[in-house]
């Protein structure tokens, strides 16, 4: 019986041609799937069949998924971190020249006029006045959080000739070799704004980046600082940013995430969630998780989950067990002997863990009868049993 996909929202048809039909069945109705494929929509409250074994998040951010409860369940939620993020980037940088060449005020001054011929003219030349922006090279932005699309919009604001500072307490030895030489590293998030005149945030929403960007933070940066947020609501106070934009400390605020309030105010620029609006981006989120999908599923492999760690093994024989347990001592040595009990033989093994959670991937010599499955699923702690 083939593997049942459930998709959710529009995925880019070129990744669902990435799953063998022989192998998968996609449908958007499927009521008890054995994996997830999703874009934006919140699943917070939806019910998960006793088969789920896979969610994946065409995106980078998750937080429309209830991924502390499919941690219980034994469920690896996947996303797609750096395939969006040249679009970001795009977007990121475009906010900036936006902001500072007031293209907005602009564009709504021209299409207002009224007029022709020689006045239309004089009122094209006497509106430039009103617009006269400063440009980029020589400024300094700030970037917080280096994941891969903090490291593109440094690495971009760098060759464009900005003074790029950046922090991220968590930054990865492979992003920090794709960083700029010239990108400098600073020592805290409090330092990024005393010295920016852009910010730009590209964290996770968690308890640690909630209202990251406040008041405080805003009253150390200097006059006329523009700040942009193109990572999560809720990482930006609004209202302290409204209030200081109202107070003429800052000059403005770029969003991708618009609310009643920042919509109305004249230094406000928002969007609609454009950050990964590209053909290019959904198609790339799209391909990586149908790719990480199909790994998992067949092989046990898990790359990219927000929950569970990273674990892949080349298969050594046609019997795979793929276990998904708690992170406990001894659950190796349980798995084992009942292995050996049953004169199962192991050929190639490996076991990677995060956090709570552990993986286990095992090639056996022979088929594991159900009866010894069974028994390696009433292991205490044990979640998840398979044989692919």
């Amino acid at each position: 019986m083939p593997y049942q996909i459930q998709t959710i929202n529009n995925i880019s048809p070129l990744g669902l041609k990435r799953f063998d039909s022989s192998k998968f069945a996609l449908a958007d109705d499927e009521v008890n799937p054995d994996a997830i494929m999703l874009r934006s929509q919140k699943i917070h409250e939806m019910k998960f069949g006793d088969r789920l074994k896979a969610v994946g998040r065409a995106g980078a951010g998750v937080n429309n998924i209830p991924v502390e409860k499919l941690t219980e369940l034994g469920v690896p939620v996947f996303n797609a971190p750096g395939a969006n993020a040249n679009a970001v980037k795009e977007l990121v940088l475009a906010s900036m020249f936006m902001a500072e060449r007031n293209l907005f005020d602009a564009v709504a001054y021209t299409n207002a006029l009224e007029s022709s011929g020689d006045a239309l003219d004089k009122e094209v030349e006497g509106g430039k006045k009103k617009f006269v922006g400063r440009e980029l090279p020589g400024r300094t932005l700030g970037v917080i959080g280096l994941g891969a699309i903090g490291v593109e919009v440094a690495n971009a604001a760098a060759a464009l000739g900005m003074n790029v500072i950046a922090f991220d307490p968590a930054l990865t030895v492979a992003n920090a070799w794709k960083l700029s030489r010239d990108i400098e590293k600073a020592a805290s998030a409090d330092e990024v704004f005393v010295r920016s005149e852009f910010v730009t945030v590209h964290v996770p929403l968690i308890d640690a980046t909630r209202n990251m960007v406040n008041a405080e933070r805003i009253a150390t940066m200097p006059d006329g600082a523009v700040i942009l947020n193109f990572a999560r609501a809720g990482i930006v106070d609004d209202a302290a940013v409204l209030k200081a934009l109202s107070a003429g400390k800052l000059k403005k605020y770029v969003t991708d995430f618009p609310t009643t309030e920042t919509i109305s105010h004249a230094s406000v620029i928002t969007m609609p969630h454009l950050g990964a609006s590209t053909a290019e981006a959904e198609e790339n989120c799209a391909i990586m998780v149908a790719d990480q999908l199909q790994d998992f599923l067949e092989n046990g492999n898990i790359r990219n989950s927000v929950n569970f760690p990273a674990i892949e093994l080349s298969r050594k024989s046609d019997y795979r067990l793929a276990l998904i347990h708690r992170n406990v001592p001894d659950m190796v040595g349980q798995i084992s002997h009942q292995l050996g009990k049953s004169s199962v033989n192991i050929e190639h093994m490996i076991n990677e863990s995060k956090g709570a959670v552990a993986c286990t991937l095992i090639d056996a010599e022979k088929e594991v009868a159900t009866a010894t499955l069974d028994a390696i699923l009433g292991i205490d702690g044990l979640m998840k049993a398979r044989q692919i």
